[in-house]
């Protein structure tokens, strides 16, 4: 038996939204998406978002794009900001400085360099090297789990790892 959309919301998180109603539903039980740490699924989650739209909006804010506001985001998707405002709702706009000492802002073994890489407590010059060899050799990581397969690597140090990385 499928459980009430309350209930859905609360406790799936993947569950998707189906229409402008759940989404003020969501808002309302303090569903929020932050839409610079956003992955593919929390966009997904969005009605009327395709899955091209999801991975366009979450590979801009790994690479370091911020946006600001939700006409931000219909700039980037190519959308007038009227279609997007409905879900502005559970739409949340958090400002994160790349520079502040406070938080450690992840980075993405995809893009990073070994030098970059070796910033990481937990990477040394050899396993940074290993990284960017192996992106290089096999292509980009998918997950964490993909790049702990690719290497090797023993699960304490995905461990220590995976607040530090960004997929």
């Amino acid at each position: 038996m499928k459980g009430s959309v309350r209930s859905q919301i609360l406790n799936d998180p993947y569950y998707r939204l189906q229409s402008l109603a759940e989404v003020r539903l969501a808002a309302e039980l303090g569903v929020l998406i932050d839409v610079n740490r956003a992955c593919v699924d929390d966009w997904l989650r969005l009605p009327g978002l395709s899955i091209h739209q999801a991975r366009s909006l979450a590979a801009l804010s790994q690479s370091g794009v911020q946006f600001h506001a939700i006409e931000d985001i219909a700039a980037a998707l190519s959308l007038p900001v009227a279609r997007l405002l409905p879900l502005s709702p559970v739409l949340q706009f958090c400002y994160y400085d790349s520079e502040s000492p406070v938080e450690a802002q992840p980075i993405s073994p995809n893009l990073a360099s070994a030098e970059l890489l070796i910033q990481i407590p937990a990477i040394d010059l050899f396993l940074a090297r290993a990284i960017v060899q192996n992106r290089q050799a096999y292509g980009a990581y998918r997950s964490l789990a993909d790049l702990q397969r690719r290497l090797a690597l023993p699960g304490q140090l995905t461990a220590d790892l995976m607040h530090y990385l960004r997929f």
